[in-house]
């Protein structure tokens, strides 16, 4: 990895987007190797893992939820999510079944099959070997410090600024 850049006194936030800015794609891309299995596409993971955190005991999402859900994280369109669901539910994957909605001709839901669920306990199993080989050397202290760091930033991402933090922000670009 490179070495952290050099930024002036004072200025954090800075330094936070020269090295999180290249680690976020360095790591997030290898960690979605290690999901993919070699047999699946990205935006399929994260289909996966979405039905996972969204989908409740039933694993089961409405397609429109999933489509805007993912777009947050992608620039896909409607037609790529759907090839990929397709895609998932055929031979010789069938990890999802997609069935019209009983409320909407219109609408469709997705379930993970059998197959589906299967596939995606494996998946997180070789995410957490991924983790557990790239954080091996760090102490438990330093993991911990880190997911409380990621929890506040992602909290953070959720609620908008606060007046002091505007304050904050107009004072650093005067």
């Amino acid at each position: 990895m490179a070495a952290a850049r050099k930024t002036p006194a004072g200025n954090s936030t800075t330094a936070l987007l020269e090295f999180f800015y290249p680690i976020h794609y360095k790591l997030g891309m290898a960690l979605e190797d290690a999901l993919r299995g070699g047999k699946l596409s990205r935006k399929q993971v994260a289909i996966l893992w979405l039905i996972r955190a969204e989908g409740g005991r039933e694993h089961r999402m409405q397609r429109k939820e999933i489509e805007r859900l993912l777009s947050t994280w992608y620039e896909v369109s409607s037609s790529a999510i759907t090839k990929a669901l397709r895609a998932m539910a055929q031979p010789p994957l069938e990890l999802v079944r997609i069935v019209e909605d009983p409320r909407s001709g219109r609408e469709k839901q997705v379930f993970l099959t059998p197959e589906g669920k299967h596939f995606l306990h494996t998946m997180v199993a070789a995410g957490q070997r991924y983790l557990d080989d790239l954080v091996c050397g760090l102490s438990a202290p330093t993991i911990g410090q880190g997911i409380e760091f990621l929890s506040q930033l992602s909290a953070a991402l959720e609620q908008p600024p606060t007046e002091a933090c505007k304050q904050k922000q107009l004072t650093r670009r005067t």
